[in-house]
């Protein structure tokens, strides 16, 4: 035992010296002592004297500036690329769009493993409003009621706010859906949402083609989605005469006031949804037999809902991750996601990384080269740093969190050299923002 104290007392002495040679500010030991028990019992550290220099480090560390990470952050390496991120000028190319992070304490990657879906390799619609001017109605899409674009003290990028009561708001051209397909947006419902805000995918009426439809059920047929505070609701109908599909969940309702990332997973009949950094609910038969959908809206009846949207994707769902890989020897990715400026995997990219964990667990012959890519958005320089740093954050998932040896595994990045396609539109855009995983 005394020899124990002696140690301790030693350490204590040693931090203290170089407290003073680094002209930091002396406290009191027994505040120091106090301090560290205190962290030591916070990380579960209780492993013996040895382990008293790591939280000398860590007080050395203090010592020097560093920010100390607190409960509900990223790990030491998703906060070093998050760290490296945040010096960048912001002007990067997705500067104007919001986190997706929809809890204030973020899930590591490996923790959203029932975020299984994988999307696919073709963006067939996007919006940020970017196009639009702040106080402006967006020029794509059109209403009974009023609306305008916005931006927010919570969260980067512009928004829709539709606060017209009783009205509904349609994209104002038509969208040829596929048999399997995701939808994604970001969220923030009003203080004042109540009863719910729907989106409805529909097939319009051949006979009676509509810009604007804002009938209770539109279109030939369609799905009703209505996100609520207290839940979620699904109604797929092919008249109003007909027997509805429907599909209800409880589990993980939109945060009131905050960014909520939303993905709505649709195969043929069957109908996902993913909210909170899980699945929240899963209908096998929610769609009428037959359905192709070609229109999209929002709609608040009688809800006094308001809420505020922003970054609506739709791209096709499930690519044949093997087949790309083995067959094709490229895959190009946009389901692996990012927050703003920043280098660090979200939990919704589980489903895609797992699905190329997997041929590579399967092929051990098989490597891969990962580059990431940008739009042409912000500075060229900025871009180029970001895009490799995203690969690398990519690579590095991959190897602690599905076990691939890092020797199979390169990085680079191409910043928005390498574009799909023209700069021009934010859908374009979001072709430009992707990672493409090459076989070596």
């Amino acid at each position: 035992m005394k020899t124990k104290c002696g140690r301790a007392m030693a350490l204590l002495v040693c931090l203290l010296l170089t407290g003073t040679l680094l002209n930091a500010q002396v406290v009191d030991p027994e505040e120091v002592v106090k301090r560290q028990a205190t962290d030591r019992t916070n990380s579960g550290i209780e492993r013996g004297v040895d382990e008293g220099f790591n939280q000398i480090e860590k007080g050395l560390g203090k010592l020097l500036g560093k920010k100390k990470q607190t409960a509900g952050e990223q790990n030491e390496e998703e906060a070093e690329a998050e760290a490296s991120a945040e010096t960048e000028s912001g002007a990067d190319e997705e500067s104007r769009r919001p986190p997706s992070s929809v809890t204030p304490a973020r899930q590591k990657l490996e923790s959203a493993s029932r975020y299984d879906f994988v999307p696919g390799d073709q963006v067939l619609f996007f919006e940020d409003f970017s196009q639009d001017g702040i106080g402006d109605f967006p020029a794509l899409w059109t209403s009974n009621g009023s609306g305008e674009v916005k931006s927010v003290n919570i969260a980067s990028g512009k928004w829709f706010h539709m606060n017209g009561e009783d009205a509904v708001y349609c994209f104002a051209k038509k969208i040829e859906f596929p048999d399997n397909f995701i939808i994604e947006f970001d969220i923030i419902p009003d203080g004042e949402y109540t009863d719910g805000i729907t989106l409805t995918l529909y097939a319009e009426n051949p006979e009676e083609p509509q810009e604007l439809n804002s009938d209770l059920y539109p279109g030939t047929a369609g799905l009703h989605i209505t996100i609520k505070k207290e839940g979620w609701e699904t109604k797929g109908y092919a008249s109003v005469d007909d027997a509805w599909l429907e599909g209800q969940a409880v589990r993980n309702p939109v945060l009131i006031e905050q960014v909520n990332h939303v993905i709505i997973w649709v195969q043929k009949r069957r109908v996902r949804i993913y909210h909170q950094g899980a699945k929240t609910l899963d209908v096998p038969t929610n769609i009428h037999a037959g359905m192709k959908f070609d229109r999209l809206r929002f709609s608040g009846w009688g809800a006094y809902s308001y809420p505020m949207i922003s970054n609506f994707q739709i791209t096709t769902a499930s690519p044949d991750t093997r087949s790309k890989l083995l067959t094709e020897g490229k895959l190009v990715s946009y389901g692996i996601s990012f927050d703003v400026n920043k280098a660090a995997v979200k939990p919704e990219s589980y489903g895609t990384l797992k699905s190329i964990a997997d041929v590579l667990q399967e092929n051990p012959g098989v490597n891969l080269s990962i580059i990431g890519h940008t739009d042409s958005d912000g500075d060229d320089a900025a871009n180029l740093d970001l895009s490799k740093r995203r690969a690398e954050s990519v690579k590095n998932e991959l190897i602690k969190t599905f076990g691939i040896e890092a020797a199979r595994l390169e990085t680079g990045g191409a910043g928005e050299s390498q574009p799909l396609a023209a700069n021009d539109t934010s859908a374009n855009k979001a072709k430009n923002r992707r990672v493409e995983f090459i076989k070596k």
